[in-house]
């Protein structure tokens, strides 16, 4: 039995059908995070992505994301290792790293719905940034 291509190709090597199937569809990456400017620190919230579906835990509107959130980093094979903020159970930066992807990714067990169903995901614990006011996300910060 021949072995995934996940785990033969290279992130570069990957077509941009194989590449966009890479995404579990947690939602981690669509969550707004703070940094401190003095430190550096990172500070996840649980609030998402304007555009971020949160009953599908999809983007609402993928094509015009980097458009419409000129924030919204557009993830490469050339850019994935430095983007130390992406979780650490997220397919390219595992790939990236040259680990495994984890038993319950839908690429392994063929069910869109098994990072739900793993608990991995952000369904159900986020509000939207619609919601919140800038000066009021530090009260959402969660890590």
């Amino acid at each position: 039995m021949a072995k995934p291509f996940y785990e033969t190709k290279s992130l570069k090597d990957m077509s941009g059908e194989e590449w966009e199937s890479l995404c579990d569809g947690c939602g981690k990456c669509c969550v707004v995070v703070l940094e401190e400017e003095q430190t550096g620190t990172l500070w996840r919230t649980n609030v998402g992505c304007k555009l971020l579906d949160l009953k599908t835990v999809r983007c609402s509107d993928y094509a015009s994301r980097h458009t419409k959130v000129p924030s919204c980093v557009k993830l490469s094979p050339d850019n994935i290792a430095d983007l130390h903020w992406m979780p650490d159970t997220c397919a390219y930066r595992l790939l990236s790293e040259g680990n495994p992807l984890p038993d319950w990714h839908p690429l392994k067990t063929g069910d869109p719905d098994s990072t739900r169903n793993a608990g991995v995901g952000v369904h159900g614990t986020l509000v939207s940034e619609t919601e919140v006011e800038d000066d009021d996300l530090e009260d959402h910060i969660v890590e």
